[in-house]
């Protein structure tokens, strides 16, 4: 059975990812250190499932990683692990450092030295996957799209760290032949996201009747891939990548922010009015911008679709519809969440 160690495997993508591997016949071995955004509930349908073992721990934990490639001998490491939030990188950019820079380091020296231990036929078949993000190439004008060769311009302490840990990886291919792959993706919504995201968060707002916060003009723009489409372009540059490529994955979906908060609005109202009869786009309440906002980005994928057949599947009118449906059916999920420290607030002012 092949076997894949998956971080960050309670998060939001790779917790859909480790729910359709193992529905696909994948045993996973997940590590997630649990932090504010992983959630086992997430994962509650995998429990007394041999397919998937979880472990609690954290990338930079040299020692525990070392410890479960030579105990289960995976077939592939996926690296989801990272802080991932660009308003909490503004309040406290230490733990992004400490997690995307110094924990990716160390998840690649394990894995490299656990490479170098398998014998030919296994060490060609390994691969190291590294799951990334578009913000790492800065901010686009009104036109152009990023390619796998625009030069990285980050802009957040989130996007820095990000960068410096696709570099990381790169630099293990180049200088020690470890087998890595990059995926950098554009923004991701769907089941399980949790709420300090745009979608999530104006989901749960509007649902309790709250002002809808939208930073500046709300004309910032974001190409919306929905994460099951994600979680298939990552299982196909894993069979079919090119070692040492990256692949830019995209949902062929651009939307203005404020249109997308709309979009939620309209489709709430139909679904569950708010008992005074207001209409949610009321709601909407334009907040100062954040800090060194990003203008647009948008994502061209014609390498993984030409190279590798991928293309996304779910349009934004589908992804959002199935989306909204979904938080609506699993409130327990999204109050379990809640019962945390976040509390649906803005951070991330300066």
């Amino acid at each position: 059975m092949t076997t894949w160690l998956v971080t960050g495997g309670a998060g939001f993508i790779g917790g859909n990812f480790v729910l359709d591997a193992v529905a696909r016949g994948i045993r996973v071995v997940n590590l997630d250190a649990l932090t504010y955004a992983g959630n086992l509930d997430t994962l509650a349908s995998l429990e007394g499932d041999a397919r998937h073992v979880f472990v609690h721990g954290d990338i930079g934990d040299a020692a525990l990683v070392g410890q479960l490639l030579a105990e289960h001998r995976p077939d592939a490491v996926v690296n989801f692990a990272a802080e991932s939030h660009v308003d909490r990188s503004i309040d406290g950019p230490a733990a992004f450092v400490q997690t995307n820079v110094v924990g990716t380091l160390s998840l690649l020296e394990q894995s490299r030295d656990y490479w170098k231990s398998l014998d030919a036929p296994a060490r060609d078949a390994f691969r190291f996957l590294h799951v990334s993000t578009d913000e790492v190439y800065g901010s686009l004008g009104e036109t152009g799209k990023f390619t796998e060769t625009t030069p990285y311009a980050p802009n957040s302490p989130y996007s820095a760290s990000k960068a410096a840990s696709d570099h990381l990886v790169r630099a293990f291919h180049h200088t020690y032949g470890l087998p890595v792959l990059t995926t950098n993706c554009s923004n991701n919504y769907g089941p399980y996201q949790f709420p300090e995201k745009l979608i999530p968060l104006i989901i749960a707002r509007a649902l309790r009747g709250e002002p809808l916060p939208v930073y500046g003009d709300g004309r910032n723009v974001r190409d919306w891939l929905y994460v099951g489409d994600h979680c298939a372009a990552i299982r196909r540059v894993l069979e079919a990548g090119q070692v040492g490529e990256t692949y830019n994955v995209g949902g062929n979906a651009e939307r203005e922010n404020i249109e997308v908060v709309r979009t939620i609005c309209h489709l709430l109202d139909a679904r569950r009015p708010l008992a005074d009869g207001r209409r949610r786009e009321s709601l909407i309440t334009f907040v100062a911008d954040r800090p060194g906002h990003d203008r647009r980005y948008a994502i061209d994928a014609s390498k993984i679709e030409r190279e590798l057949g991928w293309a996304p599947t779910m349009t934004f009118e589908q992804g959002i519809e199935r989306t909204v449906d979904w938080y609506l059916d699993n409130q327990p999920w999204v109050e379990r969440v809640l019962d945390g420290s976040y509390r649906l607030e803005r951070i991330g002012q300066a």
